[in-house]
């Protein structure tokens, strides 16, 4: 697999350790941006194409809940993962509801269990990219098929 393969993962943590530490730990298996606030992740998602978000929830300017709500409707393709150290229902059904995340896992993260995780969030993103692409052939095709369907009608 190339670099241009490899899936895409921006990783969102307001804490430094976690970020290299996530880097460190799946730099080679993925091609891994990081981002230290809502403010730069929505950056590194202006720049670069992203196939996962994984985001802490508990940040300071803005929980990962909110940064994932935030950012639906210009990055809706991206699939969503939130991690956290604290055991919050609340911010489980939020993220699930307003945040339209795919998966939800405990810090400190498992690497088997993340590395699964990412693979099937990357299946599924394949999925829906392979789905909007289907449709928009279709879509060609119909205006084709319409188009020729009034010359033969016209002639």
């Amino acid at each position: 697999m190339n670099k241009e393969d490899k899936i895409s993962i921006l990783y969102v943590d307001d804490e430094l350790n976690n970020l290299v530490s996530f880097k460190a730990v799946f730099r080679m298996k993925y091609t891994v941006f990081t981002a230290f606030s809502g403010e730069e992740a929505l950056n590194v998602l202006r720049n670069k194409s992203i196939n996962i978000i994984i985001t802490d929830q508990r940040m300071p300017q803005m929980t990962g809940v909110e940064f994932l709500e935030s950012i639906l409707d210009e990055f809706p393709d991206q699939i969503r993962i939130l991690l956290t150290g604290y055991a919050d229902m609340n911010a489980v059904i939020d993220a699930i509801n307003k945040g339209k995340i795919f998966h939800y896992l405990s810090k400190p993260w498992n690497e088997e269990e993340l590395v699964l995780t990412i693979n099937r969030a990357y299946d599924v993103y394949k999925r829906k990219m392979d789905e909007k692409e289907m449709t928009s052939k279709l879509s060609l095709s119909n205006e084709q098929l319409e188009f020729l369907l009034r010359q033969k009608l016209l002639s």
